[in-house]
């Protein structure tokens, strides 16, 4: 009987100090330490700089971006170019976006219902449809180290810069009711095991539903989670 495959995929606590920790996490293409600052490299290269000049940095994980690598080039040109490792040129982790937060950076140009995001490209006008299926498609395709589920990204109520009655937002309540469904329609649509696969917690700045986001999502099971949507439109005082 063979062997079943390691686990490529690890994380380390090294040090807490209250609810903070650090840590190491291990991927395929290495370790990188959290806390951890990703350099945007939205189109599959950090802007001015190359992999090296990133690298020196003290960089080490990079973060693209499923949606616009899927309208140019187009995953399928990435994947037979060797994976967003080789077209980067980037030997480290890297992980991608899945798409959800353009239904607030592009909302101008975006239909959401439970199937999917309908966007009008930037670049044709052409409708195109991203469903949890079709993120995790593109990022099989891709082929990053940490793939995230599609989420309903919303922006909060606010009021000058303060939320306004956050909990009785109904559009908060719906994306999170939405993302938890859509969390499942990613796991059940996942086929590789090499790839980490993040949730996404999403709630607005109700507490109530973070909390409800963050139980249904450990339920659904992940190998990682991420915090959505937090800080969008609010303003420091």
């Amino acid at each position: 009987m063979a062997a079943a495959p390691l686990n490529p995929f690890s994380f380390e606590l090294e040090a807490r100090c209250g609810a903070a920790r650090a840590g190491a996490f291990a991927t395929p293409h290495g370790s990188f330490y959290t806390p951890a600052f990703m350099p945007v490299g939205t189109h599959g290269a950090v802007k001015a700089l190359t992999a090296d000049q990133v690298r020196a940095t003290g960089a080490e994980i990079v973060l693209s971006n499923t949606y616009h690598l899927a309208l140019r080039p187009g995953e399928k040109i990435v994947e037979k170019l060797g994976g967003l490792h080789r077209f980067m040129g980037w030997d480290g982790p890297i992980l991608t976006d899945s798409g959800g937060y353009q239904v607030t950076s592009l909302a101008d140009r975006v239909k959401v219902d439970d199937h999917g995001i309908t966007f009008a490209s930037p670049l044709d006008g052409k409708r195109r449809l991203l469903t949890p299926e079709r993120a995790v498609e593109i990022q099989e395709a891709l082929g990053p180290d940490i793939a995230m589920m599609l989420d309903e990204c919303v922006r909060p109520e606010l009021d000058n810069g303060v939320p306004a009655s956050p909990d009785a937002d109904a559009a908060t309540q719906r994306a999170t009711e939405r993302t938890l469904r859509w969390g499942e329609r990613c796991v059940a649509a996942r086929t590789r095991t090499d790839q980490a696969l993040f949730g996404i917690v999403q709630g607005g700045l109700s507490e109530s539903l973070r909390r409800r986001s963050a139980r249904g999502s450990v339920d659904t099971g992940f190998d990682g989670y991420a915090h959505g949507g937090l800080g969008l439109g609010v303003t420091a005082n």
